[in-house]
């Protein structure tokens, strides 16, 4: 139930300075308003398009997100958070000059009920084996995913990205964080990353 801030979400992707993008919406058998922005934006500009699907998850749209995308580069991105109008350019240059990079991702920020900057510290694999400190909106090769079998269809509570993380990333890969705050991360009472501590703890 994100349709309230899709809107913002699709904006922060149509900013974009990097102009070759595709934004595949999928909506996850939501019973709110989701297809009815959707379709706004695809009216709007053909670089996006809209999928439906019956609910299965954050891992199982995710992939199939993925697997309809045409581009070299893949970026998630949740329907409630959004990116900087650069974010996209600055990754695809680190790319392009250091064409062993692994995954590009960035410094953030937290906005919604709290704010200010999101303390990630800087990549290191032995960390990431301990705790996930790479937010879902890195950037990656499509090429990279396809090696993978895709997010976790299994892991329903959350968790997700971490162990697609750990199955795309190997202890020599190159992970390049921009030293930028180009990643806003929305912060509401509750979600699922609540509901997980809360189960979990």
């Amino acid at each position: 139930m994100q349709a309230e801030y899709l809107a913002e979400t699709l904006d922060s992707v149509l900013l974009q300075t990097y102009p070759n993008w595709e934004c595949i919406i999928v909506n996850d058998g939501s019973k709110d308003n989701t297809e009815e922005v959707a379709s706004k934006y695809v009216q709007k500009d053909a670089r996006f398009k809209y999928l439906y699907k019956e609910n299965s998850g954050v891992s199982d749209t995710r992939n199939v997100g993925i697997k309809h995308s045409k581009g070299e580069y893949i970026l998630p991105l949740d329907a409630d958070d959004k990116i900087d109008s650069t974010y996209i350019e600055k990754a695809l240059n680190v790319f392009a000059h250091n064409p062993e990079t692994k995954l590009v991702y960035c410094q953030a920020e937290l906005f919604g009920i709290e704010t200010g900057l999101w303390s990630l510290p800087k990549y290191n694999y032995q960390q990431l084996l301990r705790f996930n400190h790479i937010f879902c909106s890195c950037i990656y090769r499509r090429k990279d995913y396809d090696k993978t079998d895709g997010y976790n269809t299994n892991m329903v509570y959350g968790y997700e990205d971490w162990d697609f993380l750990l199955s795309l990333l190997s202890p020599t890969d190159i992970v390049y964080q921009i030293d930028q705050s180009l990643f806003y991360y929305r912060i509401k009472k509750t979600s699922r990353n609540t509901e997980v501590t809360y189960k979990f703890s």
